[in-house]
């Protein structure tokens, strides 16, 4: 049993098992070095940060960490498995809506909520569109397809498509392109409220006690208020993580 096994196992006795944890990960294409030899470890209720230009390597780790992708050398757990066996608590938006054009809201998060429920370990509130899409401030009954949308209203429909899977870990990748301030804070607000969302029983006995957020964005302003540790990263590297605890990013 090599080492990451081994703590994975011990986080499980303990209770303490991080939401996410990155071992000396590296992720090649060709020969460019998207990531180099990154570790780090996101725990369970901890809201992160990640800054860094374009090319720094932002995205690909989410894309590691929401399974989406596998590393070329090293290790990806969350919640102390491989992401493919706990895909059911990680929800990922992506910095396009991922949304289809012709259909409106509702249509999309119902199509989204049927693929969900036809997947591994479905969860139920994937049948509550309605719920999802109040709690971001768009109104259900709304006919409007989503091609019709504001740039601001097209996000907030993308962030319900992924807020009615109930996630644990919230993966987002530039959720603020092309919003404007006042959208951006709106977006801001919700978050911190899903952060206070309770988390089912069953996640409990597992020792998840918080809901996860790993946030990628070049508008660090717009993210202060959830960037209760700030991970700036570099041409693949981490050059400084600052507002980490034992309780938060590691």
């Amino acid at each position: 049993m090599n080492e990451a096994r081994q703590a994975d196992e011990s986080a499980r006795t303990t209770g303490l098992l991080a939401a996410a944890r990155l071992d000396a990960v590296s992720k090649l294409y060709g020969g460019f070095a998207a990531l180099r030899k990154v570790t780090v470890e996101f725990a369970v209720g901890s809201s992160t940060v990640i800054l860094g230009d374009n090319g720094a390597g932002k995205s690909t780790l989410l894309r590691l960490v929401a399974g989406l992708i596998a590393p070329t050398r090293g290790t990806v757990h969350v919640f102390g498995d491989e992401p493919r066996w706990q895909r059911r608590r990680i929800a990922y938006m992506s910095h396009e809506a991922m949304l289809y054009d012709e259909l409106t809201a509702m249509e999309n998060l119902r199509y989204f909520g049927r693929l969900q429920r036809d997947g591994e370990g479905a969860c139920s509130c994937s049948g509550a569109p309605e719920r999802a899409l109040r709690a971001v401030g768009l109104d259900p009954a709304l006919t409007r397809p989503v091609g019709q949308y504001s740039q601001g209203m097209r996000q907030r429909a993308s962030l319900a498509r992924v807020l009615q899977t109930d996630p644990e870990l919230l993966l987002l990748d530039e959720p603020f392109s092309n919003l404007d301030v006042d959208s951006a804070r709106h977006m801001v607000e919700l978050l911190m409220e899903f952060r206070t969302w309770p988390v089912s029983g069953s996640s409990c006995e597992q020792g998840v006690r918080g809901r996860t957020i790993i946030l990628t964005t070049h508008q660090a302003h717009l993210a202060e208020p959830l960037a209760e540790t700030t991970l700036t990263m570099r041409a693949g590297t981490i050059l400084s993580i600052v507002g980490a605890t034992r309780e938060g990013v590691q």
